[in-house]
């Protein structure tokens, strides 16, 4: 998310707040935040520490609500779009952003959420839009369907709906991996480290650097073998399935699925690497692996450049819970416009802007 807003050149970031240290560790490789802190937002708060801001932007965590989850509505997690409120609360911003999973909308935390925003409730002075949107639609290689609420002080004009440009020509994979290696043969991270918050953290690599394979199984390659282009677990003969599969001969179909060059890629997950977890082989029928995390985060829009910390696993889970760079972008320069519009009728610069990443919370000024 903050990738997207300070791509348009108009935010600067003041406080991110990042409970996993190796997505601290790489927020802070790569925004120039005043204060990254690498903690629970529940620890940040109770320092007291909040600056002003305005614009808060972020997710609070999405597990317990998501479709593939437990959907436990007691999971603690579900509960932490208080902190997220007592945040805005506390930072005053003109503006706020909530992304999370397209169920979220529907949830008991989102009907609460609605509550705080009336009158005598603890954030009273907002109002909620809510929005379903598809980044294909705003220019992202993937269809990724996401809950964006945008919150404005009540007395502030409506926000203009967020208008995707790509509804009719969606942005593709094969245009995601023009430039990119099909055939790899690496399957370790160049071997480096880094203090980070008294911790030693692999890294940093670039996005480049994270252009690697597994190493597969026969058994899993002569399957990769039968799978076409857009086909699925359906397509590996009987011979070749696990016995759980024999007998399961309905459910999704993007189980060990093939992407397709001239499609959006499915929703790209914290599991991309694994092909039973869904649509995650290589679109070339002669390559026989799942996407690499480079081409993960290529369709997530990160820049070739962007530095990377953590493991394997881990840096494959910040790419999935990542917000797609080019969605990001046009709701900052939304949102930017709305401070423009406030300039010319006030005559009067705003003083800054908070940012709030999924699992974190940063704050971010706005440059005269």
């Amino acid at each position: 998310m903050t990738e997207g807003f300070e791509s348009t050149g108009k935010f600067k970031t003041i406080v991110a707040v990042e409970h996993d240290q190796h997505a601290a560790a790489t927020y802070a490789l790569n925004h120039q935040a005043e204060r990254v802190y690498a903690g629970k937002i529940e620890d940040w708060l109770e320092e007291g520490r909040v600056p002003e801001a305005d614009v808060i932007i972020g997710g609070p965590p999405c597990q317990g609500f998501s479709a593939l989850g437990k959907q436990d509505v007691l999971d603690e997690r579900n509960f932490l779009w208080r902190k997220y409120a007592e945040t805005i609360i506390a930072a005053k911003p003109k503006y706020f952003i909530v992304e999370n999973v397209r169920q979220f909308l529907k949830s008991n935390q989102y009907e609460e959420f609605e509550r705080w925003t009336q009158p005598g409730n603890p954030l009273e002075n907002y109002v909620l839009q809510p929005y379903l949107l598809n980044a294909a639609d705003f220019g992202a290689y993937q269809s990724r369907v996401r809950s964006i609420v945008i919150g404005r002080l009540r007395d502030l004009p409506v926000v203009p709906d967020p208008e995707g440009e790509y509804y009719d020509c969606h942005r593709t994979v094969g245009e995601a991996f023009a430039s990119i290696e099909a055939h790899v043969a690496t399957t370790t991270f160049p071997e480096v480290s880094f203090e980070y918050n008294g911790q030693q953290i692999p890294g940093p690599f670039t996005t480049q650097e994270l252009h690697v394979t597994r190493n597969y199984t026969q058994l899993s390659l002569d399957r990769f073998r039968k799978i076409p282009v857009g086909g699925n677990r359906f397509d590996i003969p009987p011979e070749l399935l696990a016995d759980c599969w024999k007998n399961h001969t309905t459910g999704s179909g993007d189980v060990m699925g093939r992407l397709r060059n001239e499609r959006p890629s499915v929703t790209i997950r914290t599991e991309f690497f694994k092909p039973e977890k869904g649509r995650y082989l290589h679109p070339d029928p002669s390559v026989h692996r799942a996407i690499t995390h480079y081409e993960a985060a290529r369709l997530q829009g990160f820049p070739d450049d962007y530095k990377w910390a953590g493991s394997k696993t881990s840096i494959a889970r910040q790419i999935g819970n990542a917000v797609p760079v080019q969605l990001a972008s046009r709701l900052a320069y939304l949102i930017a416009d709305q401070f423009h519009a406030e300039i010319i009728m006030s005559g009067k610069e705003p003083s800054g802007l908070a940012a709030a990443g999924h699992l974190s919370s940063a704050l971010v000024r706005y440059p005269s």
